[in-house]
């Protein structure tokens, strides 16, 4: 047992987003756990969902707004009509537990293989392969008996000036589905590697166009997905996700002045966050936290295992005004209960984290089950 959050714990506190009034402060960050066969959301998904829907506000697991941004197999899209009425289940099931749910958008980019990719090469902002493999099929052919497999980057196909306003207006389709599906918002995955991060990073964007070089070129395509979808479904229902200076998949920053000129970009859209990965010790999480105007949200990723008193404290520092909870969400669905009362937490499994079915993803005991 731990302490009990007192009722008047800064993390209990409600708090608007954007159209939204969350019930506290706690909210789930998005967790790839490859479960949508076929590549469209499932009853099962809508069920691991629903099961979380106590969670202030809900981001779910990135998920393609193209065929091509897709990174893993067995990961959700958001393009076809298919998918737009599995997302539609999955709303209505969080929605009936009284939650909120953002739909993140999150184009691979390089990190994906042409084997997930129906033997297409994997796109970029620039042709530079990343250190490593991935997880993909054994075949790039969908017609053909073929199981998960680990296999090398490729080098990508660095995007052609023509073809970009295509794959921003791929994202805003992508926000129109998810929202006419039910969805409360979306989230653009800007961060952690993939394609728009691709294009914020000086150690991997080496065009020489205007997508490149300088921070401003460089904030350019980031700046045209999030216009493009403020436009099509509204600011307040579109935020972002940024994580400089974080190596993830590869990338290579050697300066954090683009988020600067990003975040001066982006603030007068009006958009309902800004959900920044990083730790209360890096210079630029209180840096960009002074300069962004609306809601600041901010996620530790692997840093610190997210505890409710290490939250509490980032919100009644003034460090965020939201915080994103990813690892006890997943073996927790009644997390913010447990953070109420100081009962002890499930430990996830490690081993289930990625594919399966619903053992280590909708099986987890809720505290009236332990009773």
């Amino acid at each position: 047992m731990s302490t009990p959050l007192p009722d008047d714990s800064p993390l209990l506190a409600p708090l608007r987003v954007g159209r939204l009034e969350l019930p506290h402060r706690a909210l789930m960050a998005p967790l790839t756990r490859n479960r949508a066969d076929g590549d469209v959301p499932n009853e099962m998904q809508a069920e691991y969902y629903a099961q979380r829907a106590s969670a202030g506000l809900i981001f779910s697991e990135g998920s393609q707004p193209q065929r091509m941004g897709q990174a893993y197999p067995n990961v959700p899209g958001v393009h076809s009509v298919e998918q737009k009425a599995g997302w539609a289940r999955i709303a209505r099931r969080v929605h009936d537990g009284q939650g909120h749910l953002f739909v993140q958008l999150m184009h691979s980019g390089r990190i994906s293989h042409p084997h997930t990719l129906d033997g297409a090469t994997p796109v970029a902002s620039s042709a530079v392969r990343p250190e490593g493999s991935i997880v993909t099929w054994s075949s790039p052919d969908p017609d053909t008996e073929r199981e998960l497999t680990t296999l090398d980057y490729v080098t990508p196909r660095a995007l052609e000036l023509a073809e970009i306003p295509d794959v921003v207006a791929g994202y805003a389709h992508a926000a129109r589905l998810a929202v006419d599906a039910g969805a409360d918002g979306v989230e653009l995955h800007g961060a952690n590697g993939y394609l728009i991060h691709q294009f914020l990073a000086d150690g991997i964007n080496r065009r020489t166009d205007r997508y490149g070089g300088t921070a401003a070129n460089r904030a350019r395509f980031a700046v045209e997905v999030a216009r493009a979808c403020a436009e099509e479904i509204g600011a307040d229902r579109l935020g972002i996700r940024v994580s400089p200076l974080n190596p993830f998949n590869g990338i290579v920053e050697n300066d954090d002045e683009v988020y600067d000129v990003l975040v001066d970009a982006l603030a007068p859209m009006g958009l309902a966050y800004l959900h920044v990965v990083g730790t209360r010790n890096q210079d630029f999480v209180l840096r960009l936290r002074k300069a962004w105007p609306g809601i600041y949200v901010l996620n530790t990723n692997f840093e610190e295992y997210s505890t409710r008193e290490d939250m509490a404290g980032l919100i009644a520092d003034g460090v965020a005004d939201a915080v994103t909870v990813g690892r006890p969400w997943i073996a927790n669905p009644d997390l913010v209960r447990r953070w109420r009362e100081g009962a002890a937490e499930n430990e996830p499994d490690q081993g289930s984290l990625y594919g399966g079915d619903h053992r280590g993803y909708t099986d987890y005991a809720f505290l009236h089950d332990a009773a």
